[in-house]
């Protein structure tokens, strides 16, 4: 089995933290991923839009990225995440909304630089 397809069976939970905290990594993904963002009484793009507030709002940077990743898999649009952030400013501290901002820039390059490769 070639490493690329032994890394497509393996979760982003296991690569990141499964070694150290493989019941976590088991939790993450069959609880919150499995079940929870899998209820069919939100869309994902809903829940994505959601979970991004929350981040933003709480300031949970090493989160974020994996979230705007989604949030745009999902159909949320580049603008709608800036408008979101930009909301936030007011209600949760302009700072989170600064780092907020850093990190979709961050994202946004990463994923325009996996486009073209």
């Amino acid at each position: 089995m070639s490493e690329d397809a032994e890394d497509s069976t393996v979760s982003r939970a296991q690569r990141m933290f499964g070694t150290l905290a493989p019941k976590l990594a088991s939790l993450t993904d069959d609880v919150l991923f499995g079940d929870v963002w899998e209820r069919p009484a939100l869309s994902p793009r809903d829940r994505s839009l959601i979970t991004v507030a929350a981040l933003v709002a709480l300031c949970r940077e090493n989160q974020l990225p994996g979230h705007f990743s989604r949030a745009l898999d999902n159909g949320v649009q580049q603008e709608e995440l800036v408008e979101i952030i930009t909301h936030l400013a007011f209600y949760a501290g302009w700072p989170n909304a600064v780092t907020a901002i850093a990190t979709l820039e961050t994202v946004l390059g990463q994923e325009n630089a996996d486009e073209l490769t």
